[in-house]
């Protein structure tokens, strides 16, 4: 807190830009710590519960959390918009999309245990879906955390989140040294979200006063349902693509494989961090620039890609010759499979940086409506691939999709769709002659 405080004296900023610098520091400081946090946690886990194990948790957790998106229903972006919008009636905003969230989390949990019992016919894995599926319902407070975002006031967010990390990772590090089941740290990771939930709900209780002053009405819930239902098709379709290959993986192979291919994901999430950092600190100076000037907007912006997916190569490249050593240290030999999955997976970094920079340009330019087709195509490709692919090949092949995937959604769609066919020129400039960018980091923040 000195450190952003010392700043934002040095540069004289204005409020609203003292404000915006505040957010920033505090949404970098949460992703860095629950980042590192996940990391540590993961790393100690996976040494302890071993291949099989620690692939169940993780096929348990991504099979949970393709159902999660029907309980949030896209609802989030549309409560911050209609809370920054009308702050005058956020009892009401808050409380419907609260008392929507805690029905569809409610079916959607039903949801998940059946189908989990119809699918699995091992009942032990059932009973551990069931488990988690309560982190469904605990997921509704997240209507406080869009409240906190829509008045940027990131700060009371982070601590809760920070909280969060801090505890579960010491809970789960005593449940390491008791020696406990794979249950009890199923347990653990479930209780994350009640932690969450707590922190969400102490910091608003602190700031802005008791929850029982929400409201809810059945006419606004129609219009949010209404708003929402784009973007839950959208969000679908996003985490088909990025979660269900764990899933897939688990059903068409084993476990274990998912735990092979789970301890190369942890790393490769660490990566995705970089083209995240760049994107959150020159989205603002792009929509800056193209108030200005249209000229100066474009040659920013094909800047701003040319850095951050060379960049991310870079670290892509680095990442892939340092696999073996980073899979031994980290996780141990017993997890030497994952090595050749993490050479591959690396480069889903570079997919992602180039996907995530053209998604913000979308939203500069206000054309983010098209989006929808990016994602339903990665969606096909992921899953079409998948099936195609995954007995005969095994893991590496799903390491592979996850990069096809990525670049059919984030890069092929857009040459597909007349709105986004200037993206996709950016994409490829990127791609072929960006590499004679990668010093002119310094030059993006001007």
């Amino acid at each position: 807190m000195y450190i952003i405080d010392y700043i934002i004296q040095k540069c004289n900023l204005s409020e609203n830009k003292e404000k915006i610098v505040r957010n920033l520091f505090w949404a970098v400081l949460g992703k860095t710590v629950t980042l590192l946090g996940s990391l540590f946690v993961g790393i100690i886990i996976a040494r302890y519960l071993g291949p099989e194990q620690y692939g169940l948790m993780n096929y348990v957790i991504s099979y949970v959390s393709l159902f999660q998106v029907f309980a949030l229903f896209g609802l989030d972006n549309i409560e911050i918009r209609e809370t920054a919008g009308n702050l005058e009636k956020f009892h009401t905003i808050v409380g419907t999309a609260f008392g929507i969230k805690l029905i569809l989390a409610v079916i959607t949990m039903a949801a998940i245990i059946v189908t989990s019992i119809f699918l699995e016919a091992d009942i032990n894995t059932t009973v551990l879906v069931s488990i988690y599926s309560l982190s469904v319902i605990l997921n509704s407070f997240t209507v406080i955390r869009n409240y906190f975002t829509a008045i940027v006031q990131n700060e009371y967010i982070v601590k809760s989140e920070i909280t969060r990390t801090l505890v579960g990772a010491a809970i789960k590090v005593i449940l390491l040294l008791q020696h406990a089941s794979l249950t009890w740290f199923l347990v653990a990771y479930t209780f994350d979200w009640f932690l969450l939930g707590s922190g969400y709900y102490v910091s608003y209780k602190n700031v802005v006063g008791s929850i029982t002053d929400w409201k809810f009405d059945r006419n606004y819930a129609r219009y949010l349902l209404r708003e929402s239902f784009p973007l839950l098709l959208t969000s679908a379709a996003v985490i088909i693509y990025q979660r269900i290959d764990q899933v897939m993986i688990g059903q068409m192979i084993d476990k274990e494989s998912v735990g092979y291919f789970s301890v190369a994901s942890r790393i490769v999430e660490v990566l995705i961090y970089v083209p995240m950092i760049l994107v959150q600190t020159i989205t603002p100076v792009l929509v800056q620039k193209r108030k200005e000037s249209e000229s100066a907007y474009k040659t920013k912006a094909q800047l701003f890609m040319n850095v951050t997916v060379w960049s991310t190569f870079v670290v892509a490249i680095f990442t892939s010759c340092i696999a073996y050593w980073a899979i031994i240290l980290l996780f141990g030999s017993t997890y030497q499979p994952a090595v050749p999955v993490l050479q591959v997976m690396a480069f889903k970094s570079v997919s992602i940086a180039l996907s995530t920079t053209a998604g913000h340009m979308l939203i500069v330019e206000g054309i983010q409506r098209y989006a929808i087709f990016r994602d339903t195509l990665g969606c096909i490709v992921c899953v079409l691939l998948n099936l195609l692919l995954l007995r005969q090949y095994g893991i590496i092949a799903a390491a592979f999709v996850a990069i096809v995937s990525n670049l059919a959604a984030g890069y092929l769609a857009d040459a597909f769709i007349p709105a986004y066919r200037h993206l996709f020129v950016t994409q490829t400039k990127a791609l072929a002659l960006g590499w004679k960018d990668i010093l002119k980091l310094r030059k993006l923040r001007k």
